[in-house]
């Protein structure tokens, strides 16, 4: 299936590892110009030396002028930006009563902001082209939250709130804004999150991760790749009828029904 997307540049954040890495590799396969963006200058070059017709820059889109020279270095290297893959780490866990404002705050500023910044300073070009695409990674937090991850649950249910609202007020215009729902993905980070339970609960990690595996109904996590792929295909002509929408990755694994 041709997606289209040969010609197109995508800036995909955070992606010089796990589900960011993964839709920065989906969408050069698929011939777009991809951006590589990563806090490690070096780490986001190495990465876009391996994928064709990408380039590495560093930034921390924490930081507004970051993000600022981020957009005109993409701009100048390669273009106006097409695809818009939203994406960044997570806060550390928190329990919700014994969460801090200044915890809640600092996980607006990695998660939410940064979101908000890149769409302003990128979707209105979009909309004057008639064509664009906004994906964002979300959690399945966001449809069931995750136990002592208040403040990741909170901001990421935030971002959804906001890409809903945004989706409804371009739509008109030839652009779709859409969210994926990964579920329990082969990353680093659920890697650590496993770690972490098996150290707090003196269980081998193999026997946690053979326990969380059992509450899957596929009955194994997921790979990045199979989230990229689908990032890919939402940036693609054919998604263009989708919109608004969250989409799971998650292998049957979130209980709730909407």
């Amino acid at each position: 299936m041709d997606l289209g997307l040969a010609n197109r540049t995508a800036l995909v954040c955070a992606s010089t590892s796990g589900l960011g890495l993964a839709c920065a590799q989906a969408l050069a396969h698929e011939g777009a110009r991809v951006v590589v963006t990563g806090r490690r200058r070096d780490a986001a070059v190495a990465e876009a030396e391996k994928l064709q017709g990408a380039i590495g820059i560093g930034a921390d889109l924490t930081k507004p002028q970051d993000v600022e020279r981020l957009v005109e270095d993409v701009q100048q290297s390669l273009g106006a930006v097409d695809i818009l893959v939203l994406n960044s780490g997570g806060p550390p866990g928190t329990r919700a009563l014994s969460t801090t404002e200044a915890e809640m705050l600092s996980a607006y500023s990695l998660i939410v902001l940064p979101a908000v910044r890149l769409v302003r300073l990128l979707v209105p070009p979009m909309q004057a082209r008639r064509w664009g695409r906004v994906v964002a990674i979300g959690s399945s937090g966001v449809e069931q939250p995750i136990a002592g991850l208040a403040t990741s649950n909170s901001a990421r249910a935030g971002l959804a709130a906001y890409l809903k609202t945004l989706a409804g007020e371009i739509a008109g215009d030839g652009v779709t804004v859409n969210m994926v729902i990964p579920g329990r993905l082969d990353t680093d980070r659920v890697r650590s999150m496993d770690a972490a339970r098996a150290s707090a609960t003196g269980k081998m990690i193999e026997e946690i991760q053979r326990q969380s595996a059992a509450t899957i109904p596929i009955g194994r996590y997921g790979e990045p790749r199979e989230l990229g792929q689908l990032v890919a295909f939402l940036a693609g002509h054919q998604s263009s009828f989708i919109t608004g929408s969250m989409l799971r990755v998650d292998g049957g694994m979130i209980q709730s029904i909407h």
